[in-house]
Parts: C-alpha cells; sequence; structure tokens
C-alpha cells in the first residue's frame, strides 16, 4: 500500500500495531490509554464528520489549545480531508489569535475549552470565512448560544453514522491526498514582525522523516512525553510524526505546571526539551542542593565533578582511567541515580536540546549526570532539524553535523545556507517573502555560524541580532545570555551594546529561587517589583554576572546591568508565543533604563 503522505503512514501503522497503546492521557490522577486501532477510529469519524460539515480539500483547520489527544485526532483527520492543519498557540491573546485563524483564512477553529472559545468569540464578528467553532471540552458552555459552536463528539457521532453507511469513504478519501499537498501551516513566532505561515507538505515530512530517522532513532517501545506546544514544528515532530513513523508511545502530561512530576511517572526514553526547560531542571537541582544535609552537599560537589571529568573524557575519546570510572560509578550509585529519576530522565536513551541556543555548561552538567542530551538546530522551513549532534560523538558548542540528506554552507557574511528535499512550499500569502528565503534551492536561514573541519555547524546568532560595538567588534549577545542564564538566579537576560562603547544587560530575576533566597536572608518584600529592587538581590546578581564575565574577553564582558522590576510577558508583546525575546520592543520599553546605564557612573 502507499505510504507516501502522513494518513497513509498512519493507516500502516495500524494495521501492523493495532490494540497496542499509542497514546496516554492522565486524566484526574489516573492514566488512560488509547490504543492504534481507537487512535484510528477517532480519526475517521472526525474527518469525516468535519466534511460532512463542509470541509473541503485544501481548506485551513486551526487547532487551538493544550496537548490532549484530541489535537492529534483534529490534525490527522484535516490532513485525511485533504485539507491543511493550523496550529494556534493557547497562550495567544484573542488579537494574536484572530490574526493566525484570520489569514490562514480557516473555515473551521477547534478549541480545547471555555477559554479558547471565549477568545474566538470576541474576534468572531472579524473572522467572516468561519463556519464552526468545535469545543473539545465542553465545560461551562452550556449556556453559549452562538449556533456555530458545536461539541467535538458531536462531530464524531456525524462521521460515526456517516461510516456505518459507507465502511470506505474514509479510505477513499485518503487515496486523494497527494504527497505535494500541504499537510500542515506553522506559524513563525515573527520576532521581528507578524508571524508567516509556513507551508510544509506530506512530502516534505515523508522526506525528512526518512532522512532523519537514521541518526535519530526512534523504537516502537519508546515512551514520549508532549508537553510543549503542538503548533511548533519540534513538538509536532516529537507528538506526531516520529511516533507515527516508528510506533512509539505519547504520553500527554496532566498540566504544563505537572510536567516534572509527570515526568517520574512516565519516564520517557526519547525526551525533547527547549533550553528553557533544562536550564530550569539545572537551576532547581543546584537549589535543592543549598537545602540538603551537609553530608548531602558534600556527596553533590564530590560527585559532580567526577561525572564532569568523565564527560570531558568521551568527549575527547579517551579512554577514562579505572579510577575514574570507578569513581563515577560510585557518584552513579550515591547520586547520579537519584536525581536521573527525581528529574524523570532515568530511563531516557536519547535526549534533545533545540529551538534555541543553550550553554553548553548547562549540556555538560546533564552529560555528567549520564543523560544522553544531544543539540540539534533547524528550521520550520526545513520541517524540522537541520543538524545534530550524534550520541557517542558531541562537541559542546556546536549542533553537529548535518543529518543525511541535508547540504549546508555558508554565505559570504556568514549566513547559514540549507538545501534538501525537505525545503518548505512557501509562506502563505506571501510570495515576495518565500523568493527572498529561498534562492537557487537554497534555505537562507537567517543565522550565521561557522563550520569546522568535521563538518560541524556551530549557530552564532541570527544575523539580525549581532551586536557591532562603537570600536567595530562583532558579537553574539546569545552566547553572553545564554552563559548568564546558566545561573539558577537569572531567569531572562538581554545584552545592549550595538554601536556602544561596551556591553550592559537588562536582567529579569527568577523569582522562585531569589524569592526563596531572600527568605533565607529575612529579607522583606511583597511582589516581583520589591524583590527585584532589594540592594542585596542587586548584589546577589553582580556577583552571578562577574562570574560569567570569567568566560568571555575584556570586550564581550558585561561592565554593567540592571534588575528589571516586571517579567517580561508574550501579552506585553515582549516575548514571543514561543518564549523568544522580541529585542526591538524590549529595547523600545526599557530604552530609559538602557540609556542611564551609558550615562551613569554606576
Amino acid at each position: 500500500m502507499r505510504v507516501d503522505t502522513i494518513p497513509h503512514l498512519f493507516l500502516d501503522k495500524v494495521r501492523k500495531y493495532g490494540d497496542r497503546v499509542a497514546l496516554r492521557e492522565k486524566d484526574y490522577g489516573v492514566w488512560q490509554e488509547v490504543s492504534f486501532n481507537e487512535y484510528c477510529a477517532h480519526i475517521r469519524h472526525f474527518c469525516l464528520g468535519l466534511v460532512e460539515l463542509g470541509l473541503e480539500p485544501g481548506g485551513r483547520v486551526s487547532i487551538f489549545g493544550e496537548n490532549e489527544p484530541e489535537w492529534l485526532y483534529a490534525d490527522l483527520a484535516v490532513q485525511s480531508a485533504a485539507a491543511v492543519a493550523v496550529g494556534v498557540y493557547p497562550t495567544n491573546p484573542p488579537k494574536e489569535a484572530k490574526y493566525v485563524i484570520g489569514h490562514s483564512d480557516s473555515t473551521f477553529v477547534i478549541c480545547d475549552d471555555q477559554e479558547q472559545v471565549d477568545k474566538v468569540l470576541e474576534v468572531k464578528a472579524e473572522l467572516p470565512l468561519i463556519k464552526k467553532i468545535i469545543v473539545m471540552d465542553m465545560k461551562g458552555l452550556r449556556n453559549y448560544r452562538d449556533p456555530d459552536i458545536m461539541s467535538f463528539a458531536a462531530v464524531e457521532e456525524i462521521g460515526r453514522r456517516i461510516e456505518q453507511k459507507d465502511r470506505e469513504k474514509y479510505y477513499r478519501l485518503v487515496d486523494q491526498v497527494k504527497p505535494s499537498d500541504v499537510a500542515i501551516m506553522v506559524y513563525t513566532s515573527g520576532t521581528t514582525g507578524p508571524p508567516k505561515g509556513a507551508m510544509l507538505s506530506h512530502a516534505n515530512v515523508m522526506n525528512f522523516l526518512r532522512n532523519a530517522s537514521q541518526v535519530i532513532v526512534q523504537y516502537d517501545s519508546d515512551e514520549i512525553v508532549s508537553y510543549l506546544p503542538l503548533c511548533h514544528v519540534a513538538e509536532r515532530l516529537m507528538s506526531v510524526f516520529f511516533p507515527i513513523h516508528s510506533g512509539a508511545t505519547v504520553n500527554f502530561a496532566e498540566s504544563v505546571d505537572t510536567v516534572l512530576m509527570d515526568m517520574r511517572e512516565i519516564l520517557p526514553t526519547f525526551f525533547l526539551a527547549v533550553p528553557r526547560i533544562w536550564e530550569k531542571m539545572m537551576a532547581g537541582v543546584i537549589i535543592r542542593m543549598k537545602d540538603a544535609s551537609w553530608f548531602k552537599r558534600q556527596i553533590f560537589h564530590w560527585a559532580v565533578p567526577v561525572g564532569q571529568r568523565m564527560t570531558e573524557a568521551r568527549l575527547e575519546k579517551k579512554r577514562p582511567s579505572m579510577g575514574l570510572r570507578l569513581a563515577n560509578g560510585l557518584a552513579w550509585l550515591l547520586l547520579f541515580r537519584h536525581l536521573k529519576k527525581e528529574l524523570g530522565l532515568l530511563r531516557t536513551r536519547f535526549a534533545v536540546s533545540g529551538a534555541a541556543p543553550i550553554a553548553p555548561e548547562v549540556l555538560k552538567f546533564f552529560m555528567s549526570l549520564g543523560v544522553p542530551v544531544v543539540e540539534g538546530w533547524g528550521m520550520t522551513e526545513e520541517t524540522g532539524i537541520g543538524a545534530i549532534n550524534r550520541l557517542g560523538d558531541v562537541k559542546l558548542g556546536s549542533v553537529g553535523p548535518p543529518i543525511p540528506g541535508v547540504e549546508i554552507k555558508l554565505a559570504e557574511d556568514g549566513e547559514i545556507l540549507l538545501r534538501c528535499d525537505h525545503i518548505f512550499v512557501g509562506y502563505w500569502k506571501d510570495p515576495e517573502a518565500t523568493a527572498r528565503t529561498v534562492v537557487d534551492g537554497w534555505l537562507y536561514t537567517g543565522d550565521v555560524g561557522e563550520l569546522d573541519e568535521a563538518g560541524r555547524l556551530k549557530i552564532t546568532d541570527r544575523k539580525k541580532e549581532i551586536i557591532i560595538t562603537a570600536g567595530g567588534k562583532n558579537i553574539a549577545p546569545s552566547e553572553i545570555e545564554n552563559r548568564l542564564k546558566c545561573s539558577p538566579y537569572i531567569n531572562e537576560a538581554v545584552v545592549i551594546g550595538d554601536r556602544r562603547p561596551y556591553l550592559t544587560a537588562l536582567i529579569q530575576i527568577e523569582y522562585d529561587n531569589v524569592a526563596k533566597w531572600a527568605q533565607e536572608k529575612n529579607l522583606a518584600y511583597t511582589t516581583f517589583k520589591s524583590l527585584a529592587q532589594l540592594s542585596e538581590v542587586n548584589e546577589l546578581i553582580a556577583a552571578e554576572v562577574e562570574e560569567a564575565n570569567k568566560d568571555f574577553a575584556q570586550v564581550e564582558k558585561i561592565k554593567k546591568f540592571r534588575l528589571l522590576e516586571k517579567e517580561l510577558d508574550h501579552d506585553d508583546d515582549e516575548l514571543t508565543a514561543t518564549m523568544k525575546l522580541r529585542r526591538k520592543t524590549v529595547h523600545k520599553r526599557f530604552g530609559e533604563l538602557i540609556e542611564q546605564m551609558y550615562k551613569s557612573k554606576n
């Protein structure tokens, strides 16, 4: 049978695995299991229901909600009808949600609950193409009178009745899907302008899976935790495409707030996290150890350096001495095994950091605990991952060599250019931007980097974010920012210095950790602002900045900093939905604070 589109690949796995567990969802503290057959039944019925309600081939459907099985049912049902699934970030306020739903010309919006329905209703008058608002969880909506609102279950029931009359209709629909058809549309985070809808075809995804699976190996025995936004291409790969390629089981965390607790139960074998997650996990370990007993602190301070020496030997591909191997074994028994279990990483055989640069110190920390974590890099426009370090052949500070089938070269200005058979179809309604991004088959990534003699890629920074100081020195702010964020007391850092005589930084404290530190010092505060205003907190962060400065040349050191008195926020347009900095907004909003650093003597 055909396996050249995503629905065909899924049906192939359903035939192979049948009653095996495909999905698990935690509901009121109890894990509920969904087999491949049940997974497929939901997709069939929802697809047939959507078509009956008016979904046409090539139509767009927006999915607006948190991670749950219904998100996946909707995604694959839409693709089965030769239509296009469009993810909307669940954190998007009404204005941003309206942009994606309206710009994509979506005719259906699938919401997970009352909160998202309310957002859509607020802007519905400006979305004339909407036929139905379909809701996964109807709780709280009993008194809503909008005739366009209907439940997810009601759509499935329509499809179920259609299937009873025509058992083969769904399969005929799937057979009409072509590899060249657009499968999903992923809206970029838009750090420098409005988001653009990147169109990925079935062929893009299938070609990517063929290439990437050679180095990112996933097995049907793997357990995956789904918790990052599904509208982001990285989580779509991890929760939808890789598992239906491998037959792995996807586990949905109960909520974003309970992810670490749920991971201790799931113990995923295959795990993806963005740098902020890895940073917070490391900070949590460090803070917990400061509160541990004297004996446990001594073990920690002895064991971590042992693990780091072991990691350094492996990175340099040297055989560790017998003494180091014995010491590392003892460190495993006394500490590392316990920490990995607490973090939910005890069974993890393959972990990835991606979506943004990460400080090598963070990766080295986890590697010293025995977590097999590698850094990768990619873009939505090339279907997700273009380069990745290989287990057993990791070079810290690089994102590794290209995956099979991907060719990388550098432009004269250092911009990374990429060529492969899974470069996106283009930007929806924006042929000019598409033409600027793909030239003669090469994808202009907007990232600046370097290639070493072994072909490994190092990402320097975004091309538009390189700082050129008044002295003409080119500096990549992300490297310095990531080093600062290694501190358990620093949540966010924004390095300033373009056309300036020296570098400065705006720093946002890690509220929970700094608050705990302040309580131990008996310092009085009431809010984030009052905590950040404490002179003792300023001194604490000054020491962290000074420690980070030791790793950089004189011209790259932070000479002054100011603590932000509020948390950077998506709602205030200071962060994207993927929590990336909108530098222009931050520079404008805190312009007076920035100028103070260059006018004052301290």
